[in-house]
């Protein structure tokens, strides 16, 4: 039997190995988008306190095309995302399950769960603007409209417009605008850009410390992660070369995106797999969740880590419904495509 630390690689994992995983006995099966650093601790304590194995299956892209092709033959009990983008994608696609839990829906706020019980948030994150100590002056930004501003112009640093957590922004802005505004807003922003989008959020953060830029679109939980990175030190350093701007605290509060976890729709191991969530949504894991990871939990009344307290305080966060964002991505990634904002 594989101990709870096996890690899978997707890449090389066969469907008959898979398939032999998905009939043994006390087991829950992950396909997970989410390193498995980040939920390792989480996973072992479930094991701890269950005596349920867990298999761990991580891949950065594909997981929901392998879980077309395996269809009822798949292994999989679990998907887990570290956005909300590929849960709705998930649902449109007949991949998740609805489940009913009291547990789930009293623990996690209506808008970060689907209405059906298909999928659940387990952490949340916000999309801040990194801003250059040096460079920008304490409140000279506050929104994410004033990214357009053309004073911020070649002063601004983004990965690229159609990653997932970007397309999740710009749909928020056409949630509380239109398409029309969102569309002149993405050709702003484009306009200010020091480079042509690239890299992940924390090269953002590294490009302000080094003066190619002034401001970077991030998510929070990379601060938390750079700050306390052993293994590269010189993060800390970007990190300590910033400011954090939580975006329209005067009005709507900043955005706010979500890892989450659903049900397979032919989950081998239902009962399993929804005591796992349950476990990761309970007061206990989403701690462990705030500690480890930087990240806030959706679990009212949990603390953020002491880390995060120091550094952002509370906030106010939007808090509109993440179903209404799902259908606006394809719009937003179409617009991304119209103004050339990669290019």
């Amino acid at each position: 039997m594989k101990s709870s630390r096996t890690l899978l690689a997707a890449a090389t994992l066969t469907l008959a190995s898979t398939a032999s995983i998905a009939q043994a006995a006390n087991e829950v099966n992950i396909y997970s988008y989410r390193q498995a650093f980040l939920i390792q601790p989480l996973l072992e304590e479930f094991s701890k306190e269950t005596g349920i194995q867990v298999n761990l299956v991580t891949a950065g892209k594909g997981l929901l095309e392998r879980l077309e092709h395996e269809g009822r033959n798949s292994p999989a009990d679990i998907l887990l995302t570290a956005e909300v983008g590929p849960l709705y994608d998930a649902t449109e696609k007949g991949l998740l399950s609805a489940v009913e839990s009291d547990a789930l829906n009293a623990g996690i706020p209506q808008h970060y769960r689907d209405p059906e019980g298909r999928w659940f948030g387990l952490t949340a994150r916000s999309r801040i603007i990194y801003a250059s100590k040096d460079r920008v002056q304490e409140g000279e930004i506050k929104t994410y409209e004033d990214l357009a501003d053309p004073k911020w112009k070649g002063r601004i640093c983004t990965r690229s417009g159609k990653h997932t957590y970007n397309l999740s922004l710009i749909a928020s802005v056409i949630a509380h605008h239109d398409e029309a505004y969102a569309e002149q807003w993405l050709e702003g922003l484009k306009a200010n850009l020091a480079r042509k989008p690239q890299g992940n959020d924390r090269s953002q953060v590294k490009a302000v410390k080094e003066g190619v830029c002034d401001l970077a679109l991030g998510n929070s939980y990379y601060f938390g992660k750079m700050l306390t990175n052993e293994d590269q030190p010189e993060q800390k350093e970007w990190a300590q070369s910033v400011n954090l701007v939580f975006p329209n605290q005067d009005d709507r509060g900043a955005h706010m995106n979500i890892s989450g976890a659903g049900v397979t729709q032919y989950a081998p191991n239902r009962e399993n797999a929804i005591k796992l969530i349950e476990f990761l949504a309970d007061k206990k894991a989403q701690t462990i969740y705030a500690d480890v990871n930087s990240e806030f939990p959706v679990r009212p009344g949990t603390p953020n880590s002491a880390l995060i307290e120091e550094y952002m305080g509370n906030f106010k966060a939007d808090e509109i419904d993440l179903n209404k964002l799902g259908p606006l991505r394809a719009v937003a990634s179409r617009l991304v495509d119209k103004v050339g904002f990669d290019n």
